[in-house]
């Protein structure tokens, strides 16, 4: 096992001790890696569930909302994941039916239960290159001095059945009361990324149209 991989099985350990949040298996080892190395990845659909979208759509959505109003959020590469309360992923397509993006394509991936993300480095730590970090860490200090930190609550579907802002029967588990509201974050992230979608940054403009030369 790597020094990278040693620290990240350590951060893993931590995310358990800590926040109760369990691994998922390895996944399969690729030609030539021993069985059983690699990055380990947390499991999602227990204790949270993960929203993913382009960095680009992501950065425009953390520019607009308030820490709290998104939850915490991870940035993977070219990806940012956003963690969201464990039930959301289920939720996702009926809320964007109700919110009128049913039927777009949009770059907006839900983990729920059965998925995985890979370990992010410990909030605050020093991280490898392409190593996933938090923009947004799990973990918020208390008002006062000598209170500790307190886990960042996740968005959830706000009330009871029926109320205002609810779309459906269903109700994913939540944090309790003050839960951020996972219809206004939902409706921020599609809108984000169907804008990414019709106007790419230049980078990945010119890459889609290489792309689309290569294949004519």
């Amino acid at each position: 096992m790597s020094a990278t991989e040693q620290d990240a099985a350590d951060a893993a350990a931590w995310y358990g001790a800590r926040l109760g949040w369990p691994t998922a298996p390895y996944p399969a080892s690729a030609p030539g890696q021993e069985p059983g190395t690699g990055r380990p990845r947390l499991a999602t659909g227990v204790r949270f569930d993960v929203l993913e979208v382009p960095a680009e759509a992501g950065d425009e959505v953390l520019g607009r909302l308030p820490g709290p109003a998104a939850g915490p959020v991870v940035r993977h590469g070219a990806r940012m994941r956003l963690l969201v309360a464990p039930g959301c992923a289920e939720e996702l397509p009926g809320l964007l039916d109700w919110l009128e993006w049913g039927g777009v394509a949009l770059d907006l991936v839900a983990l729920g239960r059965g998925g995985s993300m890979p370990v992010p480095a410990l909030p605050g730590a020093a991280r490898g290159p392409g190593e996933p970090f938090w923009v947004r860490p799990p973990l918020a200090r208390r008002g006062g001095e000598g209170d500790g930190d307190r886990p960042v609550p996740l968005p959830a579907l706000a009330g009871p059945p029926g109320c205002p802002g609810h779309p459906g029967p269903a109700r994913a588990c939540g944090t309790g009361g003050g839960a951020p509201d996972l219809v206004r974050l939902v409706a921020a992230l599609a809108t984000a990324c169907h804008r990414v979608r019709l106007f790419p940054p230049p980078g990945r403009r010119a890459a889609r149209n290489r792309q689309a030369w290569a294949f004519s």
